[in-house]
């Protein structure tokens, strides 16, 4: 009996610029149109924190950003030449030296080295969070730019608060995941990265790093600043190895005007009125030493800013097929939160809510957020994104296109990454992997691919205007990795900007 499979090459959705214009690529269209939001030039204020040397090399590379960069990779229509903060964002990145902090050196080296005790990573990561939240008051930069060298970004250490028996219980739990990811299929280290945002991940628990642990403390404040790390490779390194100095330029401001509340672009064809909801799961020690698993949910529309929740705690126990689940109410509770969200910051109900999550619904989770969205939201679609086996090759010389939708027996698969037709050029090593869509209950498959194909394009700490997953679920990624570093009584500031 023959096989059926239907296959279909969805558009790459557009998005928006300057007054209306539209395009795909959106580093061809700032050049060509400026921002969303552009309103004539925009002088950004931007601090600047960290040693002394590294502070003189972000200066001078930041105030270069005005200058001309030829981009010197070989494909002209991916890697687009960096014409110079001005003619790309319609903006002018100022350092005023009263947003300047620099960190002592001897105190630095007395606490950095290869094997630090917790002791001395606190102090550290203390030594750096005072300068930063000294410039949060009523005259304040715009955002700060935290310079550290290479090894400082690389840092991390064990969790010193997590018992042997809690990291015992942390490790087993790491080699489950490790196991149901190599049951999919043998992953090359390019997909093990790209498939990192689909499952909750125990290491995050078991190990911290300087840069998480940092961007945590800024969320203590109410008044704060957004922070953008800058790490010296990325002034210094060489132009062939790795991105050239120019796409470096791209990416870096493209994020600074961001976290600066610039907004670069925005979705063109998203309908009005809809809520993403992105739920993910994150590791997490309660403060009365219980493991748990923290549960997150980030909301996006073109209606308002992105922003994020905290869910309720959910107990270790609380799996099934080793992925852990929202309880009825649990679930019924953050829907509620989210539809509350939306509404004080549009001020209407939105009209439809769609949900995605990286594993299949339970009937509790279903149960409950249908319920919560009973009354107050007239549809609501539950969608699940997952990694799979399933890999398909095209015949001629190119990889599946990017959009592609493939039906098969039922079953339906998504290419988010592949071939990308404008760049003439697939953007990764091997195969592209697909990610499997379904949904619990009847949905239009076809209309919720082409959503998460628009907020795949809705990451604003790139500028290549791709990423693999939609923007709902790799928000609710970096929101829970900052969650692994508070505390119980401190909620994560719920701005997109505080966590890319």
């Amino acid at each position: 009996m023959a096989t059926a499979i239907k296959i279909k090459c969805l558009p790459e959705p557009e998005l928006q610029f300057s007054n209306g214009t539209r395009d795909l690529d959106p580093r061809r269209a700032l050049a060509a149109n400026g921002p969303a939001d552009h309103r004539g030039l925009r002088t950004i204020r931007v601090g600047l924190i960290g040693l002394a040397d590294e502070i003189n090399a972000a200066s001078a590379w930041i105030t270069s950003m005005a200058a001309f960069r030829p981009a010197r990779e070989r494909n002209a229509r991916r890697f687009r030449d960096w014409p110079g903060s001005e003619k790309a964002l319609g903006a002018r990145f100022e350092i005023d030296p009263q947003f300047v902090r620099t960190i002592d050196k001897a105190q630095h080296d007395r606490l950095f080295r290869d094997h630090m005790r917790a002791a001395e990573f606190d102090s550290l990561v203390e030594l750096y969070e005072g300068p930063i939240s000294s410039m949060f008051g009523d005259v304040r930069p715009d955002c700060i730019v935290v310079c550290i060298p290479d090894a400082l970004g690389d840092l991390r250490v064990q969790n010193p608060e997590l018992s042997a028996k809690e990291r015992r219980a942390l490790e087993i739990l790491k080699q489950e995941e490790e196991s149901l990811q190599g049951d999919l299929f043998a992953p090359t280290e390019e997909e093990l990265a790209e498939a990192e945002a689909l499952r909750t991940t125990a290491e995050d628990l078991l190990f911290r790093s300087f840069y998480r642990a940092l961007k945590a403390k800024v969320h203590k404040y109410e008044n704060a600043v957004p922070v953008q790390v800058l790490r010296r490779g990325t002034i210094e390194r060489p132009e062939d190895a790795g991105h050239s100095q120019a796409t470096r330029a791209w990416n870096f401001a493209t994020a600074l005007y961001y976290k600066a509340g610039g907004l670069p672009w925005r979705p063109a064809d998203l309908p009005e009125g809809v809520c993403f909801i992105g739920v993910s799961f994150h590791h997490l020690k309660k403060r009365g030493g219980h493991l748990v698993y923290a549960s997150v949910a980030q909301a996006f529309s073109s209606d308002h800013e992105p922003f994020c929740l905290k869910g309720a705690h959910v107990d270790h126990e609380q799996r099934r097929d080793r992925q852990p689940y929202l309880n009825k109410d649990q679930a019924f509770g953050m829907m509620r939160d989210i539809l509350h969200g939306y509404e004080l910051r549009t001020g209407v109900k939105p009209r439809r809510v769609v949900v995605h999550k990286t594993s299949m619904y339970q009937p509790e989770e279903e149960e409950g957020f249908r319920g919560g969205a009973k009354d107050i939201v007239p549809n609501c679609d539950l969608v699940w994104l997952r990694q799979t086996p399933f890999r398909m090759v095209r015949k001629g010389m190119e990889e599946p296109w990017r959009g592609t939708l493939c039906q098969v027996e039922g079953e339906s698969y998504l290419f988010t990454s592949g071939y990308v037709p404008w760049w003439d050029e697939f953007p990764g090593a091997h195969i592209p992997a697909p990610l499997q869509i379904g949904s619990a209950g009847p949905t239009d498959i076809e209309a919720r691919s082409r959503e998460i194909l628009t907020l795949s394009k809705m990451n604003w700490n790139s500028s290549d205007g791709i990423t693999r997953l939609p923007v709902t679920l790799l928000f609710a990624k970096k929101v829970g990795e900052i969650m692994t570093e508070l505390s119980d009584n401190v909620t994560p500031n719920p701005s997109f900007r505080f966590h890319t």
